[in-house]
């Protein structure tokens, strides 16, 4: 063992370290990473920055680009919307069309994007049908991650591991190569979730009203206003009362004029009737100093129908992927000034939290209940920081034109690669610029579809493949993979690959753990003289397998606030689904993919 191959060693297990522990963001992990191999002299400036100009990276981002465009089109929804009414009232037919498209839409888009479209109309039918949508979340994420295996770019990690076989000069896969192990895998999963799946899956979340989902009765007052109280003649807006007092005023109305009035702009008046919201010795504490006095006739039962008005509607909103507001509070982002709405409850790490809202910290996937006018609502639906689960009664139609020229840019690209004409990368660029001048979205969209941060990690990674390569610790490892696995076979090594994958991958991102491991198995497959794409093949269709985990992919973290799931559920569902999924990696793919 060479100085070389101990000191890239070092810095593959402390990226590894560094990525479990999150004690910095993953892009500065492999920023990190790309630092060590130039000083440690392991790399060149020329080949660590390397990746940056790599045809994977280039091809990951344009494909964010592309999936953006088909998503504001609408062409996404409207099919998705299309699909899901063919399932009406029956939870299993439900289930079975809506893993479908999941799977289908992730083929050829961004999976998460793919969860972000199918999220809102998925919720509406579980509460349509009165079922908890944790019975539907779950299945819907699960089946994204399978459908990514469909086609090329379907998902990151088949990117990278055919462009990680084309720099190492073995054939490379082409767009469908995919698409029978990923047909097996999705069908698989839809009969698992089916089957045992079914029973598996939690009730977590109430169906039915949306108020139901949240515990919020027991902490709701309504008080009059006194003569001498300090609120006369101002609006709640103006007197910042959720900051100032941890409590929120979810309505105003009075004697003369009964129907319920937003709370925000309303000035108020002697005699009004507010409805607060808050833990009670809060309550206390601002009826005192505001000169409030109960009201005896109230009952809190009767809240979740009279809240639910011509004026005032409840709506569940998701925070989206690459939102702005994680990583802050509703206080830091002035949520109420800003949008005009009350946030009432939060659903964040399986917890409904009702009281201390404005410090909470948000994050991707926690769910704000939220009450205001259909207007108010609305705002949000273009909004990229949200996405609305409970929709407004009015919404935009999707602009006809737009869609139809989305899908034909769509299959212009995947017909110019298949046939030879263009390189995926060049292909996905060219599309990608397509969309902007045909103005399907602005430059300013489509540079806020791309997630930086995975095109960061994507970039800052491939250099540490390349020093696992030139250093000769990709061959140092294969001889240790060799040596005590080998001699079981290439079925055993096959199978290896795939539990050290899946397990990688549910504590570090897929992109990672295929840049990390797709070298050494190309090394450990030569020294076997078998074929590399067999086990690259297994290794990749593993890296989509973040089943068992919230934090193991982004579609988890996604339905994790809207679904009310706990951080177990996704073990005890996904656990068996991983094990199918390494039976089929192991029985099924070498049929498709020989050995030899």
């Amino acid at each position: 063992m060479t100085p070389e191959i101990i000191t890239v060693g070092i810095i593959f297990i402390a990226a590894i370290a560094l990525f479990i522990t999150e004690w910095v963001r993953v892009d500065v992990v492999a920023l990190l990473v790309l630092v060590s191999l130039i000083l440690t002299g392991l790399l060149n400036s020329a080949d660590a920055f390397a990746g940056f100009s790599n045809p994977a990276v280039i091809t990951v981002w344009a494909v964010f680009i592309v999936s953006n465009a088909v998503q504001r089109s609408g062409a996404a929804d409207l099919l998705a919307n299309r699909l899901l009414a063919i399932a009406g009232n029956n939870e299993q037919r439900l289930l079975i069309v809506l893993m479908l498209t999941s799977g289908l839409i992730s083929s050829v888009m961004n999976n998460v994007g793919a969860v972000a479209i199918l999220l809102p109309p998925t919720m509406s039918m579980a509460r349509r049908l009165n079922r908890p949508p944790s019975r539907f979340l779950m299945p819907l994420a699960f089946a994204a991650l399978l459908g990514g295996n469909l086609t090329l770019i379907g998902t990151p990690p088949n990117i990278l591991a055919s462009g990680l076989l084309r720099d190492r000069g073995v054939e490379s896969f082409s767009f469908f190569d995919f698409t029978p192990i990923g047909a097996v895998a999705l069908t698989i999963g839809i009969l698992y979730v089916l089957t045992v799946g079914r029973w598996l899956l939690p009730n977590r979340t109430a169906g039915g009203k949306l108020a139901s989902a949240y515990p919020l009765h027991n902490y709701l007052t309504e008080m009059r206003v006194l003569p001498n109280s300090p609120l006369l003649g101002q609006s709640l807006e103006q007197q910042r009362i959720r900051e100032q007092h941890a409590v929120n005023i979810l309505y105003i109305r009075r004697e003369e004029n009964p129907t319920l009035q937003p709370a925000a702009d309303r000035i108020v008046e002697a005699g009004d009737v507010i409805l607060v919201e808050g833990v009670m010795a809060k309550q206390l504490a601002f009826a005192r100093q505001m000169k409030l006095e109960g009201v005896r006739d109230f009952s809190a039962d009767t809240w979740t129908t009279a809240i639910d008005t011509p004026t005032l509607h409840l709506s569940e909103v998701a925070i989206a992927p690459r939102s702005s507001l994680s990583g802050h509070t509703l206080r830091q982002v002035d949520f109420r000034m800003r949008y005009n709405l009350s946030v009432l409850a939060i659903r964040h790490s399986g917890e409904s939290v009702i009281t201390d809202l404005a410090n909470l910290t948000l994050g991707v996937g926690d769910a704000l209940l939220v009450q205001g006018t259909d207007a108010q609502i609305a705002q949000l639906l273009n909004d990229r920081d949200f996405l609305v689960l409970t929709p407004p009664a009015f919404e935009p139609p999707p602009n006809i034109q737009k869609v139809t020229l989305s899908l034909l840019i769509l299959g212009a690209v995947i017909v110019s690669t298949l046939v030879g004409w263009l390189a995926i990368e060049a292909a996905m660029v060219g599309g990608a610029l397509l969309t902007v001048l045909l103005r399907i979205q602005t430059i300013e969209e489509a540079h806020q579809a791309i997630d930086w941060k995975v095109v960061f990690l994507i970039a800052g990674m491939l250099p540490l493949g390349t020093a696992l390569e030139s250093t000769g610790a990709a061959a140092f490892s294969a001889e240790l993979v060799v040596k005590n696995i080998g001699n079981f076979g290439p079925l055993a090594v096959l199978g290896a690959f795939f539990v050290f994958t899946a397990l990688l991958t549910e504590v570090i991102s897929n992109a990672a753990a295929t840049v990390l491991v797709v070298p050494i198995a190309i090394e450990v497959a030569q020294q076997l003289a078998v074929s590399p794409q067999t086990i690259v093949m297994a290794v990749v269709l593993a890296a989509s397998t973040s089943f068992m985990t919230p934090i193991g992919h982004q579609c988890n973290v996604l339905i994790f606030g809207p679904g009310g799931y706990k951080f177990s559920d996704y073990a005890r569902v996904g656990f068996g689904l991983n094990i199918l999924m390494l039976i089929v990696a192991v029985t099924i793919l070498p049929l498709l993919w020989p050995f030899y």
